[in-house]
C-alpha cells in the first residue's frame, strides 16, 4: 500500500485532517496492511448478513424478511465477526484497539445511518455499510468531532454523521463489490424454478442449471438445499455434480484444479467456498479461438444456445495442481 498522498484529489478538509491526525494514518495503514483489497472485509460482511438471514433453517435470502429485533442486531453480530477475523485487541474504552489506538465500530445497512454514541467522542470510529440489493459495501474512519454530527433526538442520545461532513470519512474501501446474494438477484421466474420442488437436491439442481456463471456461495447453497448434508448435495455420487452431468454442466468449486479449468474456459472462477457452474462442450472448427481447457483428452469450450447437448467430462482431482 503506497502512503496516503496529502495532494492528491479535492477534499482539502481531509487532507487537512490527515496532516494532523497520525492516529487516522496509522489505523488506516494497519487495515490496509492486513486486507490490501478488502475481501477479508467483504466477506465479513457477507457473512454476517447470511448469519442473520440463517437460509438453513428459515430459507429467508431477503434483508427485507429480517425481523425488526434481528436487523437492529447486524451491528454488533458485523462488530463480533470483523473483530473475529482480523484478531483485534479489545478496546479499554472503545471496541477494539487497533495499532495500539481505540477505534469504535459502528454499521449500517442504509449508507450515512451509522449511530454513533456520545462516548465516542474524540475517538475514531471504523464505519462499515453494505447493501444486500446494489451488491455494494464500504468502510471507512471517522474522527468523531461534535461540530461535524447531527444532534440525537433518540433517547440514548446517538449521532449522525451531517451528510456535508462525509467528506471527513477516509475511506478504506468505497464503493465495493459485495459477494452477490445471488438467491436475491436472480430473475423471479429462475427462483420460482428453483424453489418449486419440495426435494433440497432437486433444488441445488435447478440453482446450478440457472445460476450458470455466477459464484453461488456455501450460504446459497445450505438456504436453497435447508439440509445439514448440503455441501454432500453438490459434489458427485448422487449430487448435483453427477445429477447435471449428462446435461453438459460442469460445477466447478473452490480447489486449485477446479479454478483454473473456469480460468482457462474464460470464466469467473470460483472464490474459498463458492461454486460455479457452467455448460460445455467440444471445441469444434466453428468455435475458432473460443477459450478452452482440455480435460479427458478433447478439447471443451462454455456452450452456446446452437452447441448440442453432450455429457460433461470429470473435472481434474482436487490435488491437482493448477
Amino acid at each position: 500500500m503506497l502512503p496516503i498522498d496529502f495532494n492528491a484529489g479535492k477534499n482539502l478538509a481531509l487532507i487537512e485532517e490527515l496532516k494532523h491526525d497520525s492516529e487516522l494514518r496509522a489505523v488506516h495503514a494497519e487495515l490496509v496492511a492486513q486486507d490490501p483489497f478488502g475481501e477479508r472485509f467483504a466477506t465479513v460482511l457477507r457473512d454476517t448478513i447470511d448469519q442473520l438471514l440463517n437460509g438453513e433453517i428459515t430459507g429467508r435470502y431477503d434483508w427485507a424478511d429480517l425481523l425488526k429485533t434481528e436487523r437492529t442486531h447486524a451491528g454488533t453480530l458485523v462488530e463480533i465477526n470483523l473483530q473475529r477475523e482480523f484478531r483485534f485487541a479489545d478496546g479499554e474504552v472503545m471496541d477494539y484497539q487497533i495499532a495500539g489506538i481505540e477505534v469504535d465500530c459502528k454499521y449500517s445497512q442504509r449508507f450515512g445511518g451509522w449511530m454513533i454514541p456520545p462516548e465516542a467522542m474524540g475517538h475514531l470510529c471504523l464505519l462499515a455499510w453494505a447493501d444486500d440489493y446494489t451488491s455494494r459495501w464500504s468502510a471507512g474512519l471517522f474522527r468523531v468531532r461534535s461540530e461535524w454530527l447531527n444532534q440525537g433526538s433518540n433517547r440514548d442520545a446517538k449521532l449522525t454523521v451531517k451528510a456535508e461532513h462525509r467528506n471527513k470519512i477516509l475511506w478504506l474501501w468505497r464503493d465495493a463489490e459485495l459477494p452477490e446474494n445471488v438467491l436475491l438477484h436472480l430473475d423471479s421466474q429462475d427462483r420460482d424454478a428453483v424453489f418449486a420442488s419440495k426435494s433440497g437436491q432437486q433444488r441445488l439442481n435447478e440453482l446450478f442449471r440457472r445460476a450458470q456463471r455466477r459464484r453461488i456461495g456455501r450460504n446459497v447453497v445450505r438456504t436453497v438445499a435447508q439440509q445439514k448434508d448440503y455441501m454432500k448435495r453438490v459434489r458427485g455420487n448422487g449430487g448435483s455434480r453427477s445429477a447435471l452431468q449428462p446435461e453438459g454442466i460442469l460445477i466447478m468449486g473452490d480447489y486449485d484444479s477446479h479454478r483454473a479449468v473456469a480460468e482457462q474456459l474464460g470464466i469467473v472462477p470460483p472464490r474459498e467456498g463458492e461454486f460455479v457452474s457452467v455448460r460445455v462442450a467440444q471445441a469444434r472448427e466453428q468455435h475458432h479461438d473460443q477459450p478452452r481447457v482440455t480435460l479427458a483428452d478433447r478439447d471443451w469450450i462454455v456452450a452456446t444456445q446452437g452447441d448440442p447437448v453432450e455429457t460433461a467430462p470429470d473435472l481434474p482431482s482436487h490435488t491437482a495442481v493448477a
